[in-house]
């Protein structure tokens, strides 16, 4: 199965969605596989209704969920217990039987996944290829409107705008505290604003990764949703069940990143796949913040980038050995407070569409951001206290002026203010106070 159907009456230019599935065949797998899963899934859980079984299966019980309950009921490898509860067959409740019980242990010595039947990958690059249109492309009006509560020089926003739109990679420099995260999340607001389908997860020559995530995905709302009596929702037969409809990734990862995590991670207790960081970002933002500071060498994680960026498809590595590409439609943020020149050579950021430097805000860029943050926190601002700490703490001491100090300092103006039960205001004093608190001469 090389491409995803389209369904019927839908354009080219509309949103993709996922396509119906009536037959076992539309869903590429082998009968004998959705048996195990379905008898795993009676293993695992004792008696459940047709209909229920179909739902933890992510598929339509007519037509498809009715024939493996079929085949597994002529082969005794289940039972009907009864058929209390409604009318129909979707209603009768299902046992494991012995020789069940039997089978599904071979099973689960196999792979003890037992959720969503996976989509083949095959299907689901395609599916990626197909939603790659469907991404907002932003003007300078939306960008305004994104960046709004951030104080960035003109010629900084007037860069992040065209290196938004490539969808391919950005190279965040400059001295912490800042924006630069600030930023990419900014970005990714506008990813969450939009919305595709991910299969729960993926098929590979009988190797199950999953993909969906319920801590990296958000879900988005199902407009042709209806209720199942248990708290979730059942979706529409119009489209393929087993996809599931999110907003548009954005994923950030830090020091905690290593290159086993950038290839499918096998669990050898449960036998199945999860899969890494830039698959499941597929389709959005995957930022890769406090670059250089990994517990492997940045060269390494920078080599293992390299096919990817330029080539815009990965290679994934099954315990078996084999090889399989997946597109590779990830807008990649590096974000890094490090020297450009101690993190990278001249080959890779070559490589990376787009550099951009954040660095330092001007003395009135400052104070734009310092009363913003104080009029947010509830402090009294004063221009005179402004410049008193400006003089006193920046210009005396040769110290630079970084971003974020205006929100800690504000934090410290608060802390102070509970303390002696005044109102938080920017006096002489109470800046004194903070910096005291705050800055330390290295």
């Amino acid at each position: 199965m090389s491409a995803v159907p389209r369904p019927e009456g839908q354009a080219q230019n509309t949103p993709w969605y996922p396509p119906p599935i009536t037959r076992l065949e539309d869903t590429g797998l082998s009968p004998l596989w959705l048996q195990d899963l379905a008898l795993k899934i009676l293993y695992f859980q004792g008696y459940l209704s047709g209909f229920k079984i179909a739902e933890e299966m992510a598929l339509p019980f007519a037509g498809i969920t009715d024939q493996i309950l079929e085949s597994l009921k002529r082969e005794k490898l289940v039972e009907v217990k009864s058929a209390a509860g409604g009318l129909g067959e979707g209603s009768y409740q299902y046992a494991i039987s012995g020789a069940g019980m039997v089978r599904a242990r071979e099973a689960l010595e196999r792979s003890q996944y037992a959720g969503p039947a996976p989509v083949p990958l095959e299907v689901y690059n395609e599916a990626i290829r197909r939603q790659k249109s469907g991404r907002l492309t932003v003007t300078s009006r939306t960008m305004r409107q994104i960046l709004s509560h951030l104080v960035l020089s003109e010629n900084t926003f007037q860069r992040l705008g065209p290196a938004l739109n490539s969808g391919t990679s950005i190279f965040l420099y400059g001295p912490p505290g800042n924006g630069k995260t600030s930023v990419a999340k900014a970005f990714g607001s506008l990813a969450l604003s939009q919305i595709m389908y991910i299969p729960a997860a993926l098929y590979i020559d009988g190797q199950v990764v999953k993909l969906y995530d319920s801590v990296n995905h958000q879900l988005a709302k199902e407009e042709d949703a209806t209720p199942t009596g248990t708290g979730s929702l059942r979706t529409s037969s119009r489209r393929d069940p087993r996809w599931v409809k999110i907003r548009r990734p954005f994923i950030m990862t830090g020091g905690e990143l290593t290159l086993s995590g950038l290839d499918l991670v096998f669990d050898d207790t449960h036998k199945f796949y999860e899969a890494p960081f830039q698959v499941k970002a597929n389709g959005g933002i995957l930022l890769i913040d406090d670059f250089g500071r990994q517990q492997v060498r940045p060269r390494d994680l920078l080599n293992r980038w390299i096919v990817p960026l330029e080539n815009r498809v990965d290679y994934l590595t099954l315990h078996t050995g084999r090889k399989v590409e997946v597109p590779f439609d990830v807008l990649v943020v590096f974000s890094t407070n490090l020297p450009p020149r101690d993190l990278v050579d001249e080959a890779f950021l070559r490589r990376l569409r787009h550099k951009i430097e954040i660095g330092d805000p001007t003395f009135e860029e400052y104070r734009e951001i310092f009363r913003r943050v104080a009029q947010q926190k509830g402090i009294q601002y004063n221009d005179q206290a402004l410049a008193y700490l400006i003089q006193e703490y920046y210009i005396k001491r040769n110290r630079k002026v970084r971003a974020s100090h205006p929100r800690d300092l504000c934090d410290q103006i608060l802390d102070i203010s509970r303390y002696l039960t005044v109102e938080p205001v920017m006096s002489k004093e109470m800046i004194d106070r903070a910096a005291s608190a705050y800055f330390v001469e290295l």
